[in-house]
């Protein structure tokens, strides 16, 4: 299916995307800080420029897009069939990205987390799993 919008309409609407402080962010920056922690963001000296960072316990934290980040198997991850090979491109290099970044950061001894889009509907799930990972203990995946 053609895009129903023009290549100016579409850079237009691309442009209004935004990269940082975005919805999901504030609301992992809003329980961190009702959990007590204190953090920096977006460190532009770690690799990956991880959207949170509590450099007194060596965490990072990478809020990620589904379909930004090609989160596997989820659903809002489903890639565009119109300009297909643009979008492959694009999500294929944000993943490569985004694995080379993780595997430097934890080569530097930084712990990381990931948290993805879809997992933001689950606040108290959420507000657990960052308890668990800011005090060093492992996350059950059933949880």
């Amino acid at each position: 299916m053609p895009d129903r919008f023009t290549p100016q309409e579409r850079s237009r609407i691309m442009s209004l995307v935004k990269g940082r402080d975005t919805k999901p962010e504030k609301v992992v920056r809003s329980l961190l800080h009702a959990m007590g922690y204190r953090f920096r963001l977006h460190r532009n000296e770690l690799p990956g420029k991880p959207d949170i960072v509590l450099p007194k316990y060596r965490k990072a934290i990478f809020i990620h897009g589904c379909f930004w980040h090609g989160h596997a198997g989820c659903r809002r991850a489903a890639r565009p069939e119109s300009n297909a090979d643009f979008w492959n491109k694009k999500i294929d290099e944000n993943m490569a990205r985004d694995k080379k970044a993780q595997a430097e950061l934890k080569n530097s001894g930084w712990d990381l987390l990931v948290i993805w889009q879809c997992e933001m509907k689950d606040l108290e799930k959420l507000r657990r799993n960052l308890n668990q990972f800011i005090k060093g203990e492992e996350i059950a995946e059933n949880d």
